[in-house]
């Protein structure tokens, strides 16, 4: 199998948009794990992708071919890359925090608050509640 004119060349111009140089990346060849039979046991198919000025690494081993698995992790090395200079992480980290507050336990004055407008409007309610015949013949 090999990957298609188009697609090396549609790489090529991403990481020439984003800046990127195939000698900033780190690539080293394991072997892979699962599915796969003699082939996975004997040849080195997984890709270990390293993006060294930013750190980021990549392991691929969907495929059962190695250059398949090296165009994978290229695409997705590529994708975090761009992810991380979009500032999509910097979004990311901003919704986990806005959760984490959320989901921060309330102070007793707080819990207090609500548990006195809670019975309040509890009250309304049951005044606003049909009056039953029984407690009319009283």
């Amino acid at each position: 199998m090999s990957i298609s004119v188009e697609k090396e060349k549609a790489i090529r111009e991403r990481m020439a948009r984003l800046g990127v140089s195939e000698t900033e990346f780190r690539e080293t060849f394991v072997r892979s794990a699962g599915p796969g039979g003699q082939n996975v046991n004997k040849t080195s198919t997984c890709v270990q992708l390293v993006h060294v000025p930013t750190g980021l690494s990549v392991k691929c081993s969907r495929e059962r071919s190695q250059l398949l698995n090296r165009y994978l992790a290229r695409k997705i090395l590529l994708d975090r890359i761009e992810a991380l200079q979009t500032g999509a992480v910097a979004e990311e980290k901003q919704l986990a925090e806005k959760i984490r507050r959320q989901k921060r336990r309330r102070s007793r004055r707080a819990r207090e608050k609500m548990l006195q407008a809670k019975r309040a409007r509890s009250e309304k309610k049951t005044l606003r509640a049909k009056i039953s015949p029984s407690s009319e013949s009283s």
